[in-house]
């Protein structure tokens, strides 16, 4: 080596001060292409269904490392039972749904991903944006609160439908569509361009629903851009002698009046059965139902209500749990089901779905999940009450619940029976 070593020593320590430079400036890089993205907050979302966008507002919480999510019911919500973030990635699992929210953070902010919904066909895609408040004003919305009947013919026998619709002075718009098995969950949304635009999705039941005012003064609704209905009000339906709704507590009846039986085996795998000494002279309330079923998660926290306030005065809730074959074999998802809402009383595995009618033969017109038997004292049953409104059917929520419990009160007060001679 030649020249001057002074010079030499010079330039190869500024050789290694660039070389640190542009190495830690590369470090810089990839930490900041690979640090996690807070994704906490509120976003504005939709899921794909059938070619459908069905818009939703969801929210993420950070735990310190750990995430949460939540879909919105109304003032009710469905949240994640796990969650966590990788870098711009995030996994949510709703393991009382079987199903699970991957998405990962866009370089525009936007969540992309898939709604994962377990041993079911085709997930749904998956996009959000964060929520912006808008301060633009609605349209003056016409107004449509109140009760309205559907005229239509249903799987399960019905020939016509409530739909139930609250306005606020926002031009806020939240509503139902009741059925006999229960409802739609409560759908949201706004007055724009001649039409309102509600939409549901909690994890379950994606329904978009665009309601028209006709003309004539009845609703033209159309369901995830498909299936065209009509809603007229109730007091128009009546004097155009239009069907009513099913009363729910008419559409399951019994074959005869003989003691109602059961026979199935607890997660445990021992055999219960209507016969077991602790059912003897009490008052049973037999739940049809499924941890697949949107209606079902409507109905538990009435049900763990129900139990907690008069199992002391003799009351009994046995669930009857009819599930998908895989549930059947590892149920992971009733299990989840039961935690997440508390659920004390005796829950049985049942069957299929489809094996309702075959394992609880005493039952006609069998086909609404949940349907509950109550049964009095000398096991018979009293009364059956097909679905469950929830909350999003707000007065029939209210006076179902009553009703029911008022049932269960005057059971409860009828005397022990006479031991057979």
């Amino acid at each position: 080596m030649t020249g001057n070593p002074v010079a030499i020593m010079e330039d190869s320590l500024t050789g290694l001060v660039r070389g640190g430079l542009i190495a830690a400036a590369l470090s810089l890089t990839v930490s900041a292409c690979t640090k996690s993205v807070s994704m906490a907050g509120t976003w504005d979302a939709t899921v794909e269904v059938a070619g459908v966008s069905v818009p939703f507002r969801f929210e993420i919480a950070d735990h310190g490392g750990s995430l949460e999510g939540w879909f919105f019911d109304g003032d009710l919500k469905v949240r994640s039972t796990e969650g966590h973030a990788s870098g711009r990635s995030l996994v949510l699992t709703f393991a009382q749904l079987a199903t699970r929210l991957e998405a990962s953070q866009q370089p525009d902010g936007s969540l992309a991903g898939k709604y994962d919904r377990g041993a079911r066909p085709a997930p749904y895609p998956f996009h959000a944006r964060r929520h912006e408040t808008s301060a633009q004003p609605g349209e003056a919305a016409p107004t449509i609160s109140g009760v309205w009947t559907i005229p239509t013919k249903s799987s399960k026998g019905e020939q016509a439908w409530r739909f139930i619709v609250r306005q606020s002075g926002d031009g806020q718009v939240s509503g139902a569509i009741l059925r006999v098995d229960g409802d739609t969950g409560t759908l949201t949304g706004r007055y724009a361009n001649g039409k309102f635009v509600l939409s549901h999705f909690s994890g379950a039941r994606p329904l978009l629903l665009e309601v028209t005012p006709a003309q004539d003064g009845s609703l033209i609704l159309v369901q995830n851009g498909k299936t065209t209905l009509t809603a007229v009000r109730v007091e128009d339906a009546l004097a155009k002698g239009l069907p009513e709704p099913t009363d729910p507590s008419r559409h399951t009846t019994m074959k005869d009046g003989a003691p109602f039986g059961f026979n199935f085996p607890d997660l445990s795998g021992r055999v219960v059965s209507q016969a077991d000494p602790r059912f003897e002279g009490k008052v049973i309330v037999v739940n049809v139902t499924g941890s697949w079923c949107p209606n079902c998660h409507d109905e538990a926290p009435f049900l763990v209500e129900l139990y907690r306030r008069y199992r002391s005065l003799g009351l009994e809730v046995v669930a009857l749990s009819f599930e998908e074959a895989d549930q059947l074999r590892n149920p992971t998802r009733l299990k989840a089901f039961l935690t997440q809402y508390g659920i004390e009383y005796t829950v049985l595995l049942a069957g299929l779905p489809e094996e309702v009618s075959a394992k609880i033969p005493q039952a006609v017109n069998l086909n609404a999940f949940p349907t509950t038997f109550f049964l009095g004292r000398d096991g018979r049953v009293r009364r059956v009450q097909a679905g469950f409104a929830s909350p999003a059917s707000g007065d029939f929520y209210t006076k179902g619940k009553t009703d029911i419990v008022a049932f269960v009160e005057a059971l409860l007060a009828e005397p022990q029976p006479h031991p057979a001679d």
